[in-house]
């Protein structure tokens, strides 16, 4: 069993470029179906600046683009700059996993 604030603690690496995406900044939790629809980051770029005035962007990783939880690291697939550029306003079709 993996806590919430475990995940928060763990780096998230793009597998097909090895970049780092930093931590978990939030989920999308589906509560009606009791899943996690998606783990969302804080963007890429910019300044921290632009958090007092304007909305900072955010990276939307759909739970199925998850492919391996590990004690220290989250492998995520992002192979498209537009996954890592679109902001999902929600979980593709069954594309979450049950809460635990």
């Amino acid at each position: 069993m993996v806590k919430i604030s475990d995940l928060r603690t763990r780096e998230v690496i793009n597998v097909s470029d090895g970049r780092r995406l930093g931590p978990i900044k939030d989920i999308d939790i589906d509560l009606e179906q009791g899943r996690i629809g998606a783990i969302i980051l804080p963007g890429q770029g910019g300044t921290r600046l632009m958090g007092f005035f304007g909305r900072e962007e955010e990276i939307v990783v759909p739970w199925h683009k998850i492919k391996k939880i590990g004690f220290d690291v989250i492998l995520v697939d992002l192979r498209d700059l537009t996954d890592i550029n679109t902001a999902a306003s929600g979980p593709e079709e069954g594309g979450g996993r049950p809460w635990r």
